[in-house]
């Protein structure tokens, strides 16, 4: 909680004041004194008020005003807010390795599946890009909210070549150049291979305040058809993770589509909104006026009078 205008705050010191003040009043005795012979009668005929029936319209007045000041001061709470142009770049490893059959139908596919679902579930605002890469970025698409390009462009993608994880982040990053807030997912089954290291573009979109978020798709037991012989292509998720946690994202690993649908509707759920101040004197001042609305209420009832 923060304030617009703090300085308002100094008038809770009335508070107590006035507090002091009442019970000096109280103890001050009665200027004109009455005698009734017959005051011991009158008292044991007479109903006992409670003494906290006393205190409840004092303590509610109190809290009024309490309220009004703080509403004064402009109080702010920090909330979430649903971001109007939060960005998202896909980043889909194509290597050869993405053949491979251990995620069912294959890591590609299952890649394929799990971004087409991701776009389907995030909110319309959310604006995709894509970069699709192996032995460097063959495909960049810029943030936009054309979801039936971006569909369509995944559903065209092939796996094919190497692997060059840290070009195809620093082309991501370089679409969302001038995009606020932003975030990239990387799907890849492997460390890099060729051209910038990952970790070094890493360390740029954490100072951009891009985190990169991983998954790590495949099993230990992952193969490809390479001319006939079967060639073994285990991912490796510490890799992925390294980038991951320099940049200040999170790693995940799954092993079929499935999984990979629920990753990416928690980091659509994440990207989707953010921290921001709003003024809440609104209800500080309502709240106020209940108080005094109850602090009228119980003295009328128990006093028969306002003061």
């Amino acid at each position: 909680m923060s304030f617009q205008a703090p300085v308002f705050l100094a008038g809770l010191v009335a508070i107590p004041l006035a507090l002091a003040a009442l019970a000096l009043a109280r103890r001050r005795p009665a200027r004109y004194v009455v005698r009734f012979p017959a005051l011991s009668t009158l008292q044991a005929v007479m109903p006992r008020t409670p003494r906290w029936r006393r205190a409840v319209p004092t303590a509610l007045l109190c809290l009024a005003l309490a309220g009004l000041v703080t509403a004064l001061a402009r109080p702010e709470a920090t909330v979430a807010v649903p971001v109007e142009k939060a960005s998202v770049v896909l980043v889909t490893d194509t290597s050869g390795s993405m053949n491979a059959t251990d995620v069912s139908p294959t890591r590609l596919a299952a890649a394929q599946a799990a971004a087409t679902s991701f776009l389907d579930k995030v909110p319309d605002r959310l604006q995709v890009g894509l970069v699709a890469f192996a032995d460097g970025p063959h495909t960049v698409l810029r943030p936009t909210q054309d979801r039936v390009q971006i569909k369509s462009t995944i559903a065209a993608l092939a796996a094919d070549g190497g692997t060059a994880t840290g070009d195809a982040l620093d082309s991501a990053l370089t679409a969302l150049a001038d995009e606020k807030p932003a975030a990239i997912v990387l799907l890849s089954d492997g460390a890099s291979k060729t051209g910038t290291d990952p970790a070094e573009v890493a360390q740029k979109a954490r100072a951009a305040k891009i985190p990169i978020y991983t998954v790590a798709l495949g099993t230990p037991d992952g193969t490809v058809d390479a001319g006939g012989q079967l060639l073994s292509v285990p991912p490796d998720p510490e890799a992925l993770k390294q980038v991951a946690d320099i940049s200040g994202g999170k790693a995940f690993t799954a092993e079929d589509s499935d999984a990979l649908d629920e990753v990416y509707e928690t980091l659509g759920s994440r990207i989707g909104t953010r921290k921001e101040k709003k003024e809440v004197s609104a209800g500080f001042a309502a709240i106020s006026l209940l108080m005094l609305g109850g602090a009228a209420f119980t003295t009328l009832r128990w006093r028969g009078r306002v003061v």
